[in-house]
């Protein structure tokens, strides 16, 4: 079975409001992975913050992690009790290394507006 195709959220998004089980997708580059635990860690920069995203890697394992590389996941939110914020639960862990990431954060957001349009067309509809 395929997981539902999941909302994106930026790295700085995902925090304590998003709901345990939500399908999600997310990105940034790898900048560690422990086979061991099979946990890996996703970095990216917005302003001038560093932000970090725990993957746990269990379901896509084994996968040739690469140091540095631009990463997609899709997964799901699980919160566990030593981390503050949730772990995404990997089913999909793509390497998407020369991607444009602007492009692909602007991509977000008029995907973001379109849904937000369409779903305010349709309670304009049934009113």
């Amino acid at each position: 079975m395929l997981p539902s195709a999941g909302v994106y959220y930026f790295p700085w998004e995902i925090n304590n409001s998003v709901p345990e089980g939500e399908a999600l997708r997310t990105f940034g580059r790898l900048c560690c992975y422990d086979l061991a635990r099979s946990e890996a860690v996703l970095t990216a920069q917005h302003s001038s913050a560093q932000y970090q995203v725990c993957v746990d890697t269990k379901f896509v394992e084994p996968f040739q992690a690469q140091l540095g590389s631009f990463y997609i996941v899709l997964g799901e939110a699980e919160y566990r009790e030593e981390t503050s914020s949730p772990v995404v639960k990997a089913r999909i862990l793509t390497c998407v290394e020369g991607m444009n990431v602007p492009l692909l954060e602007q991509a977000i957001q008029e995907q973001r507006k379109y849904f937000k349009e369409r779903q305010e067309q349709r309670e304009s509809s049934t009113s």
